[in-house]
């Protein structure tokens, strides 16, 4: 009967790269994903220290007893550049000593700003614009006849199709707006709250939404509007995605992220997000085929979707300087989608 895992063959199957690092900052044990992803075998790196074969990128030292983790992050290594998602974690029982993971940055979902999703935006506003200019006016005038005809099904049917499309119009003008988010130092909690207890007022009714706080946090920088009604879109898509399991859950979660650093958009420095907001939910997730594009306008996972909620959640985080993740994450899996956000300056 085999016997209990050792510690070297439950590191050598760790589904990421790992790296334990000894406190002079040589590398003690590296696994097979980091092997492969190195293209260095542990026994050549044993021994070395970390910055010869894996240089560290700017905001990748651990400082304070703190880990770090900085995303999407280009590292040139002796054998080549990789792309990666770069986390540091300290082992508290062993001063000095800590595991430094590597993702390939491609499996990150929605995190930073690439060109392509800047141009769906962009390409989003114009056909806001241009829509709310050439529909709404003929539709007042549509509403209007309709209601000269007199009361009837028929007619109610018309009024009620025109305000439906009227509706989804004025959502598409969001789109529109680019003037710029005022922001302030902000507490948090208090909006996540307001938040909660709408959905639980409305549509998210008889549902529990958990709450897992880092009672800690500083004032974020934000508009609080605009907070707000992200929120409330997280939640009601949550809600949607798992309202057909047996037991629906909704997870609310906040964290600081020490050392948390990402790129807007190519070419431009990395600004610290470290506020994390996470909705959590235990629906299936959305179709692999989208997931790549689900901040793009016009793309849902769902038939009767839109496709604008996550589009706007994107831009309303782009314009407060912060960003939006989608991942599957967890065992068993769940959706995450995570709002990451600037520190209001002390």
């Amino acid at each position: 009967m085999a016997g209990r895992p050792g510690f070297a063959e439950l590191f050598a199957a760790l589904p990421v790269a790992a790296i334990a690092v000894d406190p002079d900052d040589r590398i003690a044990h590296a696994n097979t994903n980091a092997e492969g992803l190195l293209n260095l075998s542990e026994r050549v790196m044993r021994g070395q220290p970390l910055a010869a074969i894996l240089p560290p990128p700017t905001e990748g030292t651990p400082n304070d007893g703190h880990g770090v983790a900085v995303y999407d992050v280009e590292i040139a290594t002796p054998r080549g550049k990789i792309r990666v998602d770069y986390a540091a974690a300290m082992l508290a029982d062993h001063p000095g000593w800590r595991v430094v993971t590597l993702h390939a940055a491609a499996s990150t979902r929605g995190l930073g700003h690439s060109a392509g999703r800047a141009a769906s935006a962009r390409a989003a506003s114009g056909a806001a614009a241009m829509l709310a200019h050439e529909i709404k006016n003929p539709l007042s005038g549509i509403r209007g006849a309709a209601q000269l005809i007199g009361a009837g099904e028929l007619t109610s049917l018309i009024v009620t199709e025109v305000d439906r499309i009227a509706a989804l119009i004025d959502r598409m003008q969001d789109f529109s707006d680019t003037r710029p988010l005022d922001r302030a130092a902000e507490n948090i909690y208090p909006l996540i709250g307001h938040a909660r207890r709408l959905a639980l007022a409305g549509f998210a009714r008889g549902v529990t939404i958990e709450e897992r706080f880092d009672p800690s946090l500083p004032p974020a920088l934000i508009n609080r509007d605009a907070l707000l009604q992200i929120l409330i879109n997280l939640l009601k898509n949550a809600y949607e995605a798992a309202r057909a399991e047996r037991q629906p859950r909704l997870i609310l979660t906040t964290a600081y992220r020490h050392g948390m650093a990402v790129s807007a958009a190519p070419g431009r420095p990395r600004v610290p997000l470290p506020i994390e907001i996470c909705v959590i939910d235990n629906g299936p997730g959305a179709p692999a085929d989208i997931a790549e594009h689900l901040f793009d306008p016009f793309v849902s996972g769902r038939p009767e979707g839109q496709g604008l909620g996550l589009a706007l959640v994107d831009k309303l985080m782009r314009d407060m300087g912060g960003i939006v993740q989608y991942a599957r994450e967890g065992t068993p899996e769940m959706t995450t989608l995570r709002l990451l956000l600037p520190r209001a300056a002390s």
